[in-house]
């Protein structure tokens, strides 16, 4: 939930005018400004900052309308960040990347080259060799075909087996290290090394977050986003890495293939209920290889599955 604006503009105060469910009339009246005011902080957007007095009444208004109401509000920033233009993650996606196909699964992948990239929280100089990795995590819909092909044991929250048509595009979740393991040998791939994971996230220049150092929250799906569930796996497109690859914050953690300690596997990504303050992907996280959880998925990296 949203219970503070850090700068409120016009794009906030129309948002939260929504979420509130008022009229423009109705909503000028309890934020104590004139009508003709509303219409211009609004028609202004993030072009226009209200007056201290008017940031503090709208602080009031937010802290007390309410779970319902601050959830939506929530969820209305989410969208409109997600889906608002921006000019890196356009200008990323339309350049010429090399994708290939996997040719068993049929995921997009994209090559990330061999080099040093800066690793970990001290941007420790690392290399890792060229591999390819899955543009987009493991969806329920290709985990689908993989659980079809092999008669693999279905997520628990599947009715009755079945992928629901609701969450075909959402990360799959509820799978163990063993599943995910399996779906990628299955698909002649292998889960990333924590190293390959953090180099498609980060790139080679140690950028804290996939879209550089600004902390912006609404570039994932994580807790303080309020969402409370996972979301498409193409939704974020101004939160792609610098090689192209999506959700590397939020979403769902990802199971790696570096071992821990016998039996523990570390995790990258953070998911949407992990705190804002746990995405950056330097970030450690491990668990258990049978842990088995409604936040937590993996995708796929290979070293064959390369361009012409």
């Amino acid at each position: 939930m949203v219970t503070g604006v850090v700068r409120w503009t016009g794009r906030e105060v129309l948002l939260f005018r929504q979420a509130m469910r008022m009229n423009g009339r109705d909503f000028a009246a309890l934020v104590g400004v004139s009508h003709r005011m509303l219409v211009k902080w609004e028609g202004k957007g993030e072009a226009i900052t209200p007056r201290a007095a008017n940031q503090a009444a709208l602080d009031t208004l937010l802290a007390t309308a309410g779970p319902a109401v601050q959830e939506r509000f929530a969820a209305l920033l989410t969208e409109q960040a997600a889906a608002a233009p921006d000019p890196r993650a356009e200008q990323l996606l339309r350049r010429e990347t090399r994708y290939t196909k996997s040719p068993i699964d049929g995921k997009l992948m994209v090559t990330v080259e061999g080099g040093i990239y800066l690793a970990g929280p001290n941007n420790q100089p690392t290399w890792v060799e060229t591999f390819s990795i899955d543009v987009y995590p493991t969806t329920n819909a290709d985990y689908y075909r993989f659980v079809r092909a092999t008669g693999h044991r279905a997520p628990k929250h599947w009715p009755d087996g079945q992928c629901p048509n609701s969450i075909f595009d959402h990360p799959v979740v509820w799978v163990t290290w063993h599943d995910a393991a399996a779906y990628a040998q299955w698909a002649g791939k292998a889960l990333p090394t924590s190293q390959q994971w953090e180099k498609a996230a980060r790139g080679t220049k140690g950028r804290v977050y996939p879209w550089g150092d600004a902390p912006t929250a609404a570039k994932c799906n994580v807790l303080d986003s309020g969402i409370g569930h996972t979301t498409p796996v193409s939704r974020y497109q101004s939160g792609v890495s610098p090689y192209g690859v999506f959700d590397m914050c939020g979403n769902t953690w990802e199971w790696c293939a570096t071992e821990t300690e016998p039996g523990r596997y570390e995790l990258k990504g953070s998911a949407f209920t992990s705190p804002f303050t746990r995405s950056a992907p330097s970030l450690f996280n491990d668990a258990s290889g049978t842990m088995c959880d409604n936040d937590t998925g993996f995708r796929c990296v290979s070293t064959d599955v390369l361009p012409d």
